[in-house]
C-alpha cells in the first residue's frame, strides 16, 4: 500500500501545477491543524486504530497532493453551508461553482480512499 502511495505522489510531483507552486509547496500548504482535523474526522468514521491512523494520514496527504489548500477550504465551507437549511443558503446547493468545488473535493477524497484504504 505504501509503495502505491509513494508511486502516486512521485507521479504527482512530476507535474507543476498551474498556480506556480511546486508539488512540495502544495503538499506543505495545508496547516498542521487542518491535517489533524481531517485525520480526527476520518478516524471518527473509520475507527480508532493505528492502522486507521496511518490510512487517514495517507488520505490527507493524497488530498493535499491533488487539491490546493485554498480550494480545500472553499469546498469545506460550501459543505458546511449546505448543512444549514433555509432559503438563504439555497444558492450553495444549486449554483454550479459551489457544486464544482465540492465535486473536486469528493474526487480527491475518492482517489485518496482508493490509494490508502
Amino acid at each position: 500500500m505504501m509503495r502505491t502511495v509513494m508511486t502516486a505522489l512521485a507521479i504527482a510531483a512530476a507535474a507543476v501545477p498551474a498556480s506556480g507552486q511546486s508539488m512540495s509547496e502544495r503538499l506543505n500548504d495545508y496547516p498542521t491543524e487542518a491535517r489533524a482535523d481531517y485525520v480526527f474526522g476520518c478516524m471518527a468514521v473509520n475507527g480508532q486504530s493505528r492502522t486507521v491512523l496511518s490510512q487517514c494520514a495517507c488520505s490527507i496527504d493524497v488530498v493535499a497532493s491533488i487539491l490546493p489548500y485554498e480550494k480545500y477550504v472553499e469546498a469545506e465551507a460550501v459543505l458546511s453551508l449546505q448543512q444549514v437549511g433555509g432559503e438563504q443558503v439555497a444558492m450553495f446547493k444549486s449554483a454550479v461553482a459551489p457544486r464544482t468545488m465540492v465535486a473536486d473535493l469528493r474526487r480527491a477524497q475518492a482517489e485518496a480512499e482508493m490509494l490508502c484504504f
